[in-house]
């Protein structure tokens, strides 16, 4: 199931939301002191780093991946609708047992 641009740009844009959010509660409390604080916001900032990377491999993936399903369906487009009428088929099958 590939998703659609206006899905992927709408989680792209939600965990950009989230991120900056993140990053503004560290930069409120870089005036604190206490070492709960401090400690907090530096495990903060690293798992934000951390997360932008594996965001980043993540998209990158599913891109790949769907640049391959894409080009396959390209390729072989009668293989897609044989094994989509055989997949329905089957799915009607199953639903039509009771």
């Amino acid at each position: 199931m590939a998703t659609t641009p206006d899905t992927s740009q709408t989680m792209r844009q939600e965990l950009q939301n989230i991120m900056t959010h993140a990053h503004a509660l560290v930069d409120a409390t870089s005036g604190e002191l206490d070492e709960q604080i401090k400690s907090a916001r530096t495990a903060l900032k690293e798992r934000l780093e951390s997360a932008k990377g594996e965001y980043g491999q993540l998209e990158v993936q599913l891109r790949d991946k769907a640049q391959a399903a894409d080009e396959f369906i390209h390729a072989k487009p009668y293989y897609a609708i044989g094994g989509t009428f055989i997949g329905g088929l089957l799915l009607g099958w199953f639903m039509a047992r009771k």
